[in-house]
């Protein structure tokens, strides 16, 4: 455990929360604020086992007072909308220069041979759940993360859909609020003139981004310029990030209902903030 990545997880939940005037009960012992410090601190180092880092940052002396397993849930749960803001909020911090990196994550709820009877996503629409990762073969049952990040490794722009909804789905929700004219670079699953002439910047819509994917074989080259650019921002870099969020253990979550799955992902996306902000 890295005391300067828990404190500036700390410092920057504490300090949003006050900034807008949040208090926490005069009677917890815990603060609110440290609750969430626990969620991200958990994805840190602990695979999202609430229980353990609990248990561990207690008695490293994090916490001012013990908190039980089911107290601190019920709390975490009603703090949900400041995870996600504060998320949101470092991206849009972030959200600048000229290059992005673009791609998506599966993850799985459960396994596929159990996906019949998981009671998190049964109903009609349950099929939608069902993807597959082209890159790995690899059939699997959940949502997929879209993710938008910085050439540091940054996230700044996410969203979770069901796993058989393409890789295109959210880009237009995703590219929404770049800075103007940057270059979002991907892999050839965004491959789509249609796409990429509706997000290009003209003339009489100055405001829009620049989709660079990387080329089939046997496709015509990309241009020098875009060439140029994949050289200069790699997308081995948000593979790294891609590597970080897996060994934080988010493709194996285990939630009991949607609400848990999304707290443990924010926190996922938290702590690698953290980790890449220098």
């Amino acid at each position: 455990m890295d005391d300067v990545e828990i404190i500036t997880a700390y410092c920057i939940i504490a300090d949003t929360m006050h900034k807008l005037g949040h208090k926490s009960h005069p009677l917890a012992g815990v603060t609110d604020a440290e609750v969430l410090l626990v969620a991200v601190v958990s994805a840190m180092y602990f695979h999202s086992n609430h229980e353990r880092a609990l248990f561990v940052m207690y008695h490293m002396h994090y916490l001012s007072k013990p908190l039980s397993t089911s107290r601190f849930s019920r709390r975490v749960h009603a703090l949900a909308g400041w995870l996600e803001y504060i998320t949101e909020l470092i991206g849009q911090l972030f959200c600048q220069g000229e290059a992005f990196i673009i791609d998506s994550l599966p993850v799985p709820v459960c396994k596929t041979v159990r996906a019949y009877r998981c009671r998190k996503l049964l109903g009609p629409n349950s099929r939608a759940f069902l993807g597959r990762c082209a890159a790995k073969k690899w059939t699997f049952f959940g949502w997929r993360l879209h993710l938008i990040c910085t050439p540091g490794g940054v996230p700044v722009r996410f969203h979770m859909l069901p796993a058989s909804f393409h890789d295109l789905t959210p880009i237009y929700e995703l590219t929404f609020g770049l800075p103007d004219g940057a270059c979002v670079y991907a892999d050839k699953g965004y491959i789509s003139a249609a796409t990429k002439r509706a997000l290009r910047p003209t003339k009489k819509r100055p405001h829009g981004v620049k989709l660079v994917a990387k080329h089939r074989e046997n496709m015509k080259p990309n241009s020098f310029e875009e060439w140029c650019g994949m050289k200069l921002y790699p997308r081995q870099r948000i593979e790294t990030a891609f590597s970080q969020l897996v060994s934080m253990g988010i493709q194996n979550l285990h939630a009991r209902t949607d609400q848990g799955l999304a707290i443990k992902v924010l926190a996922c996306l938290f702590a690698l903030a953290c980790f890449n902000l220098h």
